[in-house]
């Protein structure tokens, strides 16, 4: 195998590897300032859909996350129990459930990005001018990548 096809076929890895190294960093960076009871990530995407999505259903809100609907089920009983959702019933079927967020909830997710900005903003900042140009320049790359997961992963 040539040197560059080589390459090519490394690459997939290091930047899976890349990704959730820097993702796994700011979540034990951020973990570390924290005043109350951390929160799996489950639980943290869970919050942050119902904030875009207020009232969305238990059901609808598994499917989004691709996960179980009896595991959203426990993520919504511990997040209802531990003050930072709210279940409502939902009106035009009883037997459904409306997730919302509530002010704990919302101001731990400003909180929680507040100090998310500012660490990668600091880190960045320590970066020479070129590696922060490579790195926006490879933003729309990166979201067409996320947006190929999703769509892939929504496929029946």
């Amino acid at each position: 195998m040539d040197s560059e096809a080589g390459r090519r076929e490394g690459f997939p890895e290091e930047l899976a590897d890349a990704l959730v190294g820097v993702q796994r960093l700011i979540r034990r960076r951020l973990r570390a300032g924290l005043t109350v009871a951390r929160l799996r990530g489950a639980e943290v995407e869970l919050l942050r859909l119902v904030e875009t999505r207020p009232g969305i259903g238990v059901s609808e809100a598994a499917k989004e996350l691709h996960l179980a609907g009896n595991s959203v089920s426990t993520l919504v009983n511990r997040l209802v129990r531990d003050g930072q959702l709210v279940r409502e019933t939902d009106p035009a079927d009883r037997r459904a459930a409306r997730l919302l967020l509530t002010g704990a909830a919302e101001s731990r997710l400003r909180d929680w990005r507040e100090r998310r900005a500012a660490l990668v903003r600091h880190q960045v900042d320590r970066l020479g001018e070129a590696d922060r140009e490579a790195l926006r320049a490879a933003l729309p790359a990166l979201r067409r990548l996320a947006e190929n997961l999703r769509e892939e992963a929504d496929r029946p």
